[in-house]
């Protein structure tokens, strides 16, 4: 039975009284990301196609001249089976952004209770903002309080993660960040099959077209309301790692990372959206084969 280590989150309450403002007082900064993601738009035509057309529409959205610079990682599986659907440059290493936030937050839920407490809080609740909010301050003191790096390198480790990842912060400001898209796929996976805390995790994280950092995104696609993901955003720097429900093919675990210096933020977003939007218009009407 995991130890809840009260102790140790009473030394990180006493760390975030001076790290970070009061949840009700959030500092502008803490939105960049979302400011960023409230103008985003998926521009593809929602129409419905085959899963075996999936790779073409993907290749046609990532392929396009604008992105000739680009570097894409992009993994996207079933849950249930782990049938691979779509990759890309899945074990290139790739800055990822505030994506990084899942693997803090994971592993903070391995070692900690969810209701353990923090300051006035609890670790749940902490959770909830770091990954809808994408709050900077306290997603890398959460880190520096469950003990660094190496902390989240053995709770992840302990599910069976990989270690195809370089974390450099909480947060995800710093570039020296390196994740793997296949990594988060595996982080994701295995959190929501075998991990403590799953249900808090899968909560907490941005619903298309809803809540979150993705309020402003997917709105009347087939997109809203079934993507649960964390978006990630630096300048050149642009991610979505998290889950679909499909309605006719179960949950898709999948992660697209895009790095490209001096693109315009919008063009890689609104690929992005375009690709989940794909994602989400799969159906077994337009095969000529069922899937």
């Amino acid at each position: 039975m995991r130890q809840k280590r009260l102790a140790s989150l009473a030394s990180l309450t006493v760390l975030i009284a001076t790290a970070i403002a009061p949840m009700g007082n959030l500092r502008a900064e803490t939105f960049a990301e979302a400011s960023e993601t409230e103008t985003s738009i998926a521009q593809s035509v929602a129409v419905g196609i085959c899963p075996n057309q999936l790779q073409q529409a993907i290749d046609t959205t990532i392929g396009n001249p604008t992105f000739s610079g680009a570097k894409w990682g992009i993994h996207v599986e079933t849950l249930e089976d782990g049938r691979v659907l779509y990759t890309h440059g899945t074990n290139q290493y790739l800055i990822p952004a505030s994506n990084i936030k899942i693997l803090t937050t994971a592993a903070a839920l391995q070692l900690y209770d969810p209701l353990s407490p923090i300051q006035s809080s609890n670790l749940g609740a902490w959770v909830r903002t770091i990954l809808q909010r994408s709050h900077n301050g306290y997603a890398d003191t959460l880190l520096r309080g469950i003990g660094g790096t190496q902390a989240v390198r053995s709770a992840l480790g302990r599910l069976g993660v990989s270690s195809d990842y370089r974390q450099a912060d909480g947060s995800g400001l710093s570039r020296n960040n390196l994740v793997t898209p296949s990594a988060l796929v595996d982080i994701l996976k295995a959190i929501v099959q075998r991990g403590h805390g799953k249900e808090v995790f899968y909560a907490s994280l941005p619903v298309a077209g809803r809540s979150g950092t993705l309020a402003g995104r997917f709105q009347s696609t087939p997109a809203q309301g079934i993507v649960h993901a964390k978006t990630g955003t630096l300048n050149g720097v642009r991610a979505l790692s998290g889950y679909l429900e499909h309605p006719e093919y179960g949950v898709l675990v999948f992660s697209i990372l895009v790095n490209q210096p001096g693109q315009s933020g919008q063009r890689l977003l609104n690929a992005i959206d375009n690709i989940v939007v794909r994602m989400a218009s799969m159906n077994s009407g337009s095969c000529s084969r069922r899937f």
